[in-house]
């Protein structure tokens, strides 16, 4: 946000720019940023990147999707922060399945201070995959968590303890899966090897297996980032689902992942998305069951209270904001 204009002297096109660069916070699949952004005079465009896109991992492109809502999530946070409101079109062109979405009519609004903490949140969020402390996390943090994910379309259920073993089982098959596959792990070592702006250094990812109930995603070799003896019995694991299973619920599941991932780093909660068993079909059909049925799980959240005995790990790189956002049609 630039502090020589005020917010409200700003053209359109600026504050469609800086809330296209504030979503190069949002989350990813090994952070991989998959999208692109286009500034109009007075739209905001988002496209996928294809280029991104783990085509073993994520062939379907689910999370590809996924983490592009939650860049659509954190760039409408951004502008509700600037005093400005937009309608959002989601997939709005049949012929053209890359562009997601699209944010038409921005106008002046009053500046919402809850969203102006969320993007103070996006600063420091990050991905802490070590155990969680024995502390409880509180029951409003739970339900303020939820509500987040549920005001973005999307429904929000906690797991309870026969069913996380049950997680368990599936996360662990899912592992073994992926671990057979030569496609996957080839995949994987690379978004863990990169030098630049995207995939995972090896400071965010743990030195040695951490001790979780839910098995955590083996990244075929060992991180730098220091594990305690600690195991994380006090998490609480729960389930982002809806009713259908389609681009444009997948884009909502991101913006609901957003939605909550800001408000549990507000509240001071530790979120870590576990996509590896939704990444499987057969794993993921083990979700549908413990559902009952009932929703089609786009992806599974551990919640915790972060051990204090350790420093949160460092943040992940991002992609330079000329690479992600265009700006060619405003520029001049």
């Amino acid at each position: 946000m630039s502090h020589e204009t005020p917010a409200t002297d700003r053209p359109v096109a600026t504050a469609l720019a800086e809330a296209a660069a504030t979503a190069g916070h949002a989350p990813s699949l090994h952070n991989t940023q998959p999208w692109r952004w286009r500034v109009l005079p007075d739209a905001l465009e988002l496209r996928v990147a294809r280029d991104r896109q783990l085509a073993a991992t994520d062939p379907e492109g689910r999370l590809l999707t996924l983490s592009c809502g939650a860049a659509l999530h954190h760039a409408r946070v951004a502008l509700a922060a600037e005093g400005w409101r937009a309608t959002v079109e989601r997939m709005p062109d049949p012929a053209d399945e890359d562009l997601v979405a699209r944010l038409t009519g921005p106008s002046r609004a009053e500046v919402e201070p809850d969203a102006m903490r969320l993007v103070q949140c996006m600063q420091v969020r990050h991905t802490d995959r070590r155990p969680v402390s024995d502390e409880p996390v509180p029951s409003a943090a739970l339900g303020e968590i939820g509500a987040a994910a549920a005001a973005q379309g999307v429904r929000f259920h906690l797991l309870d303890s026969d069913q996380v073993l049950e997680l368990a089982a599936a996360a662990s098959h899912a592992a073994t899966v992926e671990a057979e596959d030569p496609q996957l792990r080839e995949e994987l070592a690379y978004w863990t090897s990169r030098a630049g702006g995207t995939g995972l250094p090896s400071d965010v990812l743990p030195a040695s297996a951490p001790q979780t109930t839910v098995p955590a995603r083996d990244f075929g070799r060992p991180g730098s980032l220091p594990v305690g003896p600690g195991h994380d019995r006090a998490a609480v694991y729960a389930l982002l689902y809806g009713d259908e299973d389609e681009p444009d619920n997948w884009l909502r599941a991101g913006e609901a992942l957003s939605a909550a991932w800001l408000t549990a780093t507000r509240l001071g909660v530790s979120l870590v998305p576990l996509s590896g068993v939704v990444e499987v079909p057969g794993t993921r059909q083990t979700l549908r069951g413990l559902l009952a049925g009932l929703g089609l799980p786009y992806l599974v959240m551990r919640l915790g209270i972060a051990d204090p005995a350790h420093a949160g790990p460092p943040h992940t790189p991002r992609l330079d904001v000329a690479q992600v956002v265009d700006t060619s049609a405003v520029r001049g």
